[in-house]
């Protein structure tokens, strides 16, 4: 079977994008996709009228990491795909404030990119790179949040919207069922109403990042 090649828009610190990006990782190391790693910015797509966009400030929570990211995706998929994977075990897993640029430091080196946050900041085309990838993706799929997965032939799609990321012969049979959706180019949506349980299954589900983060959640309402 050949691996086919999608695209992976994400903020690092969407939950729902993480547990997507882990079922998508499931997908890469059984050779059933290659995968381009993308940027979006949720400060920026949900953004109150009146504040500073995520670029003019010194440092925002998801833009300056994705800053880092950018930096780090100069030298391959590979190593942005590994940095994505670090900060979201981190911060999703164990509730690691990896916002807080002193333990983005910490995690980088960690890893391997030693001056990576300092030199991503410095230069100011990573900025330039992750607004691209936002743009693009607001531009030419319509996005309004993630985790958007843009298929072989350039279908996109929000979701899968799942957790906890399934995994074995369930994250092909997950796989096989969102490729079908490109036999139905004006299908749109497709949810299942969440129930008291599901909030609940939800909310143990993300508790590290309820406890990690220092935000309030702002979500614009989906076109």
């Amino acid at each position: 079977m050949t691996a086919e090649r999608v695209e992976f828009f994400f903020d690092p610190m969407c939950p729902w994008a993480y547990q997507t990006s882990k079922w998508v990782r499931e997908l890469r190391d059984r050779s059933t996709i290659e995968v381009d790693w993308r940027f979006f910015s949720l400060e920026e797509i949900n953004l109150v009228a009146g504040k500073k966009h995520p670029w003019e400030r010194p440092w925002s929570y998801g833009w300056s990491q994705m800053r880092v990211g950018a930096w780090i995706r100069r030298e391959s998929q590979a190593a942005v795909g590994e940095w994505y994977a670090a900060v979201g075990e981190a911060f999703h897993e164990h509730a690691v404030k990896t916002q807080d640029p002193d333990v983005h430091r910490e995690l980088v080196e960690r890893i391997g990119f030693p001056g990576a946050v300092d030199a991503a900041l410095a230069d100011p085309t990573t900025a330039d790179a992750v607004r691209a990838d936002h743009d693009e993706a607001v531009a030419r799929y319509g996005a309004f949040g993630v985790p958007l997965i843009v298929l072989p032939g350039g279908h996109a799609v929000f979701g899968p919207v799942v957790t906890p990321a399934p995994t074995g012969e369930a994250a092909l049979r997950l796989w096989n069922l969102v490729l079908g959706w490109r036999e139905f180019p004006h299908l749109y949506e497709l949810r299942h109403p969440k129930t008291a349980a599901d909030i609940a299954h939800i909310a143990e589900s993300f508790r590290p990042y309820l406890e990690a983060r220092d935000w309030e959640s702002i979500e614009n309402p989906a076109p």
